[in-house]
C-alpha cells in the first residue's frame, strides 16, 4: 500500500477536504425533515458542532450562548478565562497588537498562572445558566484539573493536547493514565488529538466519551510547518471512523469521533461527516461571530509556548452574530454563514435522513471540486474564490 517516493521508502497517499467531493444520492429528502442531531454518553445534542478550546472563541457567555443554540462550546482551562478576573484589557492588547508582536505579547500574558478558584467559577457560571460545562486541559494537568472541574458541577472533560497518545514516555513528569481517569469521574471524558487507525483504536481501549480527530489542520495552528507532523483531515477522519467502527463491532459500545479543525465553510463540514465523524470542532468559523472575545483575531492553544509556540494570531473579521453563522440567514456568498442550513441541505441532496446515514453516502476524489467552472468567480474574487 502506497506509492514510492524514493528508492526503498513509500509514503500513503492521503486526502483533504478539496480534494474530494460528495455525491449525490439517488433519493433526495427536505433539507428541514433531516435529524442532525448526535449523542455523547447518551445525552443529545441538537447541532452536531463544537466551538473549538481557543481563547478567541469561548468566553463563558459564549459557552452559555452556543449551549443554548443546541452546541457546545468547549472552554480552554489554561486559558485567560482562568488566569484573569476580568481579561477584557487583555483581549482587547492581544487584538490591537501588530502582527510581528502579536506572538510575543500573547507568550507574555499567559505567564500569571492559572487559578483554581477562576475554573471553578466560570464552570459554576454556564451551570448555573442550564447549559452543559465542557471544558480542556492537557494531559499532565487533566488528574487535578479534573476533580475540580467535577466539584463545580462540569459535565464533560476533555484531555487535549497537540498528539495524544495512550503510551507517552517521560522522565519529567507523570504520565496520565488515561484509562483509569475515565473510570475515576461521572464526567464524560473526550481525549484528543489523533490522526491514525492505530491510535485511534488504543485510545478507544480507555473507554473514553468520544475521541477527537486532527493534528495541524486550524486556521491558527502551524504544527505542521513547525514540526512537519499531520494528516490531512478527510483521511484522518475515515481511519478515525474505521478504528471507531471496529471497536463497535468488537465491544458494542459506539465511541463518537470529532473531525476537529480545517472546515472554514459549510461543504468542508459537509465533507468531514461524509468521511465518517459523528461530530466537528470548528474554532475560526466562530471567531468571526459578534459574541466571541477575541474581537475578529483567532489564536490557537499552542501559540503561548515560552520556547515554541505551534500557533498564531490571525485575523478572521467580524462577519455576523453566532445566530448568522450557525442558522442563517446568510450575508455572505462563501458559505461561511448558515452551517447548519448547509449541513441539513447536503444531507438531504444525498438522501442521508441523520448522520450515520451521511457517514455512508458516496465520496469521489475530486481536485478540482473548488474550481472547475468557476473561471469568473476566480477573476472576480467572489463566492468559493475568495
Amino acid at each position: 500500500m502506497g506509492e514510492w517516493i524514493g528508492r526503498g521508502r513509500k509514503a500513503r497517499r492521503s486526502y483533504g477536504f478539496d480534494e474530494i467531493a460528495i455525491v449525490p444520492g439517488a433519493v433526495t429528502i427536505n433539507p428541514d425533515e433531516v435529524d442532525v442531531s448526535w449523542e455523547l454518553n447518551g445525552k443529545k445534542f441538537e447541532i452536531p458542532i463544537i466551538a473549538a478550546a481557543m481563547d478567541g472563541v469561548v468566553s463563558p457567555d459564549f459557552s452559555v450562548l452556543m449551549g443554548q443554540m443546541g452546541g457546545l462550546a468547549m472552554l480552554n482551562l489554561e486559558g485567560v478565562w482562568s488566569r484573569y478576573d476580568d481579561p477584557t484589557d487583555i483581549l482587547s492588547e492581544i487584538a490591537q497588537a501588530t502582527p510581528e508582536r502579536a506572538t510575543e505579547l500573547v507568550q507574555k500574558l499567559y505567564e500569571p498562572e492559572v487559578r483554581e478558584d477562576l475554573i471553578s467559577k466560570r464552570i459554576e457560571y454556564i451551570k448555573s445558566k442550564g447549559v452543559t460545562p465542557i471544558v480542556s486541559a492537557i494531559p499532565q494537568k487533566a488528574e487535578r484539573l479534573a476533580k475540580l472541574t467535577e466539584e463545580a458541577g462540569c459535565e464533560i472533560f476533555v484531555v487535549q493536547s497537540t498528539v495524544s497518545t495512550v503510551r507517552h514516555i517521560s522522565s519529567a513528569y507523570k504520565t496520565l493514565d488515561l484509562a483509569k481517569l475515565v473510570e475515576s469521574t461521572r464526567m464524560s471524558v473526550m481525549v484528543g488529538n489523533c490522526v491514525s487507525y492505530e491510535v485511534a483504536l488504543e485510545l478507544m481501549e480507555c473507554k473514553p466519551a468520544a475521541v477527537i480527530i486532527g493534528v495541524g489542520p486550524g486556521a491558527a495552528c502551524t504544527s505542521r510547518g513547525v514540526l512537519g507532523i499531520g494528516v490531512p483531515q478527510v483521511t484522518a477522519t475515515v481511519d478515525g471512523a474505521a478504528a471507531r467502527d471496529k471497536y463497535y463491532m468488537r465491544t458494542g459500545r459506539y465511541i463518537p469521533i470529532i473531525t476537529d479543525g480545517g472546515m472554514n465553510v459549510g461543504g468542508d463540514i459537509c465533507k468531514a461527516f461524509a468521511s465518517g465523524a459523528d461530530a466537528v470542532m470548528v474554532g475560526s468559523a466562530f471567531a468571526k461571530a459578534k459574541e466571541a472575545p477575541g474581537r475578529g483575531f483567532h489564536w490557537g492553544m499552542a501559540t503561548p509556548h515560552a520556547n515554541l509556540p505551534r500557533g498564531t494570531r490571525v485575523r478572521v473579521g467580524t462577519t455576523g452574530s453566532l445566530e448568522e453563522i450557525l442558522f442563517g440567514p446568510a450575508h455572505l456568498d462563501d458559505g461561511s454563514q448558515n452551517l447548519i442550513g448547509a449541513l441539513r441541505t447536503s444531507m438531504g441532496s444525498v438522501g442521508a435522513m441523520n448522520i450515520r446515514e451521511m457517514q455512508r453516502v458516496e465520496l469521489v476524489i475530486a481536485p478540482a471540486i473548488k474550481t472547475e467552472g468557476k473561471v469568473f468567480q476566480k477573476a472576480q474574487n467572489i463566492g468559493m474564490c475568495k
